[in-house]
């Protein structure tokens, strides 16, 4: 099994100054490795509006690589701008997957758009940064990954990959709406595509990860990495009602796979879980497993899926 030794929160929105689409989470960490420092994508929020709504945007803290606790600096401005008028993430961009490609980096996230009959509705879209990743610009106003028959709803949690010159997404898609105390919640499962060139995507159509706790488990963020002759995945479960506290709240779990297609459940190998007490007490989600200066860390989220902020660990032993 992984064992991860927590370092401590990193990241808190609430120490930024001066940013008022910046006040809210920091959610699903996303890593770009720089000369001096670690860029880490999250996604935050201003205040909610009189309706209670949110919006997402989407910005990068920079991390000294000599010393992780360490801010460099903080994105200006959001790294992408909202969509317009009616577009798929005219309301949010949430969470963020980047990878480098040749002299540009690439951004795979989902975009959020506002329903009538349930709160929200998901698509992943696709942008490119010339700038070594200070900002974006989307390839177009539409999502390149979207509903179809088998996924009709909540398309998101993007993860994006390459393997063997292929490109691979890992993400979620929704498989129902429950009414729980009168308030819609979604039940959404990992999913896969491939692509030639990440942009048409080719869905596999069939859940990657088994359900555990029980049958409308909803799970999140399938963060991929290969080691050792295996693929390895640290994606977060929950229950599909009453999850905003510690008895049902995100954990984090852990899969194995040889051909990427295929992948055995094993969550008592995660090697991570909630603190007794502090700021991931409550709950721990959307890991992101990175390597840098000879050491592997996993980033995640603590309590409130994120509101103040996100953490490190780093692995006791080697990935295998």
């Amino acid at each position: 099994m992984f064992y991860w030794r927590k370092l401590g929160k990193v990241f808190s929105p609430q120490s930024v100054e001066g940013r008022n689409w910046l006040r809210e989470f920091a959610q699903a960490p996303d890593t770009l490795v720089l000369d001096d420092v670690l860029r880490v994508y999250f996604s935050c929020r201003p205040p909610a509006d009189t309706y209670g709504n949110y919006v997402s945007y989407s910005a990068f803290v920079d991390l000294d690589r000599d010393d992780l606790f360490k801010v460099r600096r903080v994105a200006e401005q959001p790294i992408l701008k909202l969509g317009g008028l009616g577009e798929f993430d005219e309301y949010g961009t949430y969470p963020v997957s980047v990878i480098r490609d040749g002299e540009f980096v690439r951004a795979y996230y989902a975009g959020w758009t506002r329903c009538e009959s349930v709160p929200f509705n998901v698509a992943i879209g696709c942008a490119v940064s010339s700038d070594g990743g200070k900002t974006f610009s989307k390839l177009g106003s539409g999502p390149v990954l979207g509903y179809s028959p088998d996924e009709p709803f909540v398309i998101s949690g993007p993860k994006i990959r390459r393997y063997n010159d292929l490109w691979y997404l890992f993400y979620i898609a929704g498989r129902k709406w429950k009414l729980v105390d009168g308030k819609a919640e979604p039940v959404y499962k990992i999913r896969m595509a491939t692509s030639q060139d990440g942009i048409h995507w080719k869905k596999l159509n069939k859940d990657l990860i088994e359900s555990r706790i029980e049958e409308d488990e909803a799970q999140a963020s399938p963060d991929v990495f290969y080691a050792n002759g295996s693929y390895h995945m640290f994606f977060c479960y929950r229950y599909s009602s009453h999850y905003r506290g510690r008895q049902y709240g995100y954990r984090i779990g852990y899969a194995s796979s040889d051909n990427l297609t295929d992948w055995v459940r094993d969550d008592s190998k995660a090697g991570i879980n909630l603190s007794e007490v502090g700021w991931d007490s409550e709950m721990i989600s959307y890991p992101h497993v990175l390597e840098l200066d000879g050491k592997t860390y996993l980033a995640y989220l603590g309590d409130q899926v994120g509101r103040y902020g996100f953490g490190l660990a780093s692995l006791a032993g080697k990935l295998e």
